[in-house]
């Protein structure tokens, strides 16, 4: 099996890199491009895929910026519930997945998932709005018009937080025309349903809406021995209004409010022993907790409004936005693993994390018009949030004859603003130049408290910490690009990203001494060729990149005190390629292929937890505050992060009859090996390679007015972890490693109609 889907691999990779590559996953069939009105191009347009990512209306092979695009329609195909998705389509994205937050990295770099505060290195937009904490859009993505990936530092024209790259989801919204579709979804391995739709057209002649609601009760895929339950069980809803207001060709307004609420019942985590490679069951033991069920309970709300006033040849552009969420998870860990005596592990630690935000942000920009010498787009923005979270701990050690609990509480206020502009020269038809800057203030306020609820003795340091991070950043960018051919453009950039300081949210222990952490900065340098080639049927890009973090913030579990170290890494440095290819040789048939290559170590990281090989060859004591003090990671690997990624799509079209057709889509998408626990063990802490199959076959009528569909998701079945760690002694009686288990194989059936 793994000689397989290392071969399988090589293959994605060789394809798109001796191809020379492009970002096209959202160019997989004509219909994808709904943003391109076919009547109003040429042939060689008709795969054309229009961006914001430089925040103007642009061909996706005119932005110098590598990034990837993956329509509304291609996630809809697979059933797309969150960001996980867009990892099959976009390489050199990884999606972390633990019981706290999950965690999006690009070519290596993201915010660790344990502090809870940690503003995140790949910021996520939603229809313009940042937002900077995974629970301000837990709920399914879905009813999307696009997403687009911009990898590398963003921070002059997206700004806030993202130094390592950004995300943009893009919803679908009001049409010209009256339509609907109502879908419905049976998995049979979740044994559940997922139902979703939407209305749109005109209400009058100035104003448009569009009502989309989604609606999912679904059991999960590890079987809980102690519930008789199928964890974990996942029921969600999600309900978006959109309303868009054209009282002329000068203005116009879009206003859109969002509604989530996610309850998911059980875990995964399973235990896998400690002194062997990862071997994943899809069965666990876990009983209720003396904080409750395991489990996350959230709900949420975005309202975005987006409006465009005219201004002769100039536009002025608001965009207003605001999110509140509120959130409990309570996580314990699987107990699988006997004893000596043959009993199941005793449920010895468990903790909850109720969490409370709200975020107001403003930006108004203006973009003069294209076709002349010189360009520009200036902005200002400006945010501010509120933030608590709470912590309760408990302590079930029978090795210690120990039960108790401990609480904590951390509070954080936040105010940001910048200012912003990118100028182009058009210094001919073929080669342009393009400046950017952003300068960015931000203001925190932090405290952190926490005490014992019961217990003999606080088995953790009780203590408080006050703090307060007033910093400025400066994020400029220079571009130059050159069309060397019709249709074929390259680019080389220099730019520097950052992201904002903050606080030690949820370690126990936690004093002023180390509450607070620096702001992370980062430097990029890249150059790329996009091509269109052979009137569209060819689509072909590739790039080439070297970034470098300096005061990179992490937070690193330490399983010989049960804690986590937070702060600030000296730097570390990824450089790589990235390509994708994709070709439409004849009607109906369309294949895309896309791959990345990274290699991303630590430049210098001194004070670092050991590593597990450290440990083992003797360089590092865990147990001595001198050793670790004296520990540097220079070199080594950074975790979560695989020297290949890539992916390979195939779709056609069958033509049954004058009525009916038949649609057929192959996913495989795959990587090779990384460590996926902090401590990088060489034992448990490895996720070998792997590919993932996924297939669509439907059948429906020409005019899409109805369709049935056969969805196989990961085909093979492969037992892949997101993330893992060692839970010690004496927190458990028997150590063992706790995995953190992605999604099985999983078959379902679908049907749908539109009017």
């Amino acid at each position: 099996m793994k000689a397989r889907n290392q071969f399988l691999l090589s293959g994605v990779a060789g394809i798109a890199m001796l191809a020379g590559a492009a970002p096209a996953f959202a160019q997989a069939a004509p219909a994808d491009a709904a943003t391109v009105d076919a009547s109003d191009v040429d042939d060689s347009n008709i795969n054309e895929i229009i961006v914001t990512a430089q925040k103007r209306e642009q061909s996706l092979q005119d932005v110098p910026i590598s990034m990837e695009v993956v329509s509304g329609a291609k996630l809809a195909e697979f059933n797309t519930s969150d960001i996980k998705a867009v990892m099959n389509y976009t390489p050199n994205v990884f999606v972390q997945s633990t019981a706290g937050n999950d965690v999006i990295y690009i070519r290596g770099f993201g915010s660790p998932p344990a502090n809870f505060a940690f503003d995140q290195s790949v910021s996520l937009y939603v229809d313009g709005i940042y937002a900077g904490r995974n629970r301000q859009a837990q709920a399914p993505f879905f009813d999307l018009e696009r997403v687009e990936v911009l990898r590398g530092p963003q921070g002059a024209l997206f700004g806030k937080n993202t130094a390592a790259g950004a995300v943009s989801v893009v919803s679908a919204g009001p049409t010209k025309d009256f339509e609907g579709a109502i879908t419905g979804l049976y998995n049979f391995d979740h044994k559940g349903t997922d139902f979703s739709g939407y209305l749109s057209g005109p209400i009058t002649d100035t104003l448009g809406a569009r009502f989309a609601y989604k609606i999912v009760n679904q059991d999960g895929y590890i079987y809980n021995r102690a519930k008789d339950h199928d964890d974990p069980e996942i029921k969600s809803q999600l309900l978006r209004l959109t309303l868009k207001w054209e009282p002329s060709d000068n203005f116009d307004y879009t206003a859109k409010v969002e509604y989530g609420k996610r309850t998911v019942i059980g875990g995964i985590t399973v235990s896998s022993p400690l002194t062997s490679g990862q071997d994943p069951q899809t069965n666990r033991y876990l009983e209720r907790s003396a904080l409750g069920d395991e489990g996350n309970k959230n709900k949420s709300v975005m309202i975005s409004g987006v409006g465009n006033l005219a201004l002769g040849d100039f536009t002025l552009t608001s965009v207003t936005g605001y999110s509140w969420f509120k959130s409990k998870i309570v996580n314990g860990f699987d107990q699988t693993i006997p004893n000596s005596g043959g009993a199941v592990v005793p449920n010895s630690v468990y903790n909850a994390f109720p969490e409370r935000f709200d975020q107001f942000s403003q930006e108004i920009r203006i973009l003069s018009p294209t076709g002349r010498t010189f360009e520009f787009i200036a902005g200002a923005y400006y945010d501010k949030s509120n933030y608590t979270l709470e912590q309760y701990q408990g302590f079930n050690i029978a090795a210690l004859n120990y039960f108790g609990r401990i609480d904590s509480l951390f509070k954080q206020k936040a105010e940001s603003w910048s200012v912003f502009g990118q100028a182009t020269v058009n210094i001919s038809d073929a080669f342009r130049a393009i400046g950017s800057l952003r300068y960015s203030h931000t203001k925190k306020d932090g405290d952190f408290a926490s005490r014992l609820v019961y217990g003999p003795f606080p088995i953790r340091p009780i203590s408080s910490a006050t703090g307060s991070i007033s910093e400025g950043n400066f994020d400029p960018s220079v571009t130059l690009q050159y069309d060397i051919a019709p249709r074929v453009m390259v680019y080389a950039t220099w730019g520097r990203g950052s992201k904002s300081g903050g606080f030690v949210s949820n370690t126990l222990g936690t004093v002023d001494s180390t509450f607070t952490f620096e702001p992370e900065r980062s430097e990029n340098f890249e150059a790329g060729v996009k091509s269109t080639l052979f009137d569209g049927k060819v689509v072909a890009n590739v790039s080439a990149y070297h970034t470098k973090f300096k005061d990179l913030q992490v937070s690193v579990y330490r399983p010989e005190t049960s804690s986590y170290l937070t702060g600030n890494a000296a730097s570390a440095t990824s450089k790589g390629i990235e390509g994708s290819l994709s070709i439409f040789p004849i009607p109906n048939f369309d294949i895309s292929a896309s791959a990345a290559y990274s290699d991303i170590k630590y430049d210098d990281y001194p004070g670092a937890a050991c590593l597990a090989i450290q440990v083992t060859d003797g360089t590092c004591n865990p147990a001595d505050p001198v050793s670790i003090e004296n520990n540097n990671l220079a070199g080594f690997p950074v975790a979560y992060s695989s020297k290949w990624t890539g992916s390979v799509t195939a779709h056609a079209r069958f033509d049954m009859s004058d009525d009916l057709k038949l649609d057929i889509t192959g996913v495989a998408a795959g990587r090779s090996k990384y460590f996926n626990s902090d401590n990088q063990s060489p034992v448990f802490g490895v996720q070998n390679g792997y590919v993932k199959l996924d297939l669509r076959v439907q059948l429906a009528d020409q005019d899409d007015r109805w369709h049935v569909a056969l969805v196989g998701k990961n085909l093979t079945n492969q037992k892949t972890i997101g993330s893992a760690f060692n839970l010690p002694a004496p927190i458990t009686a028997t150590p063992r490693a706790i995995l953190y288990l992605e999604p099985t194989r999983n078959i379902s059936v679908e049907a749908g109609i539109k009017f």
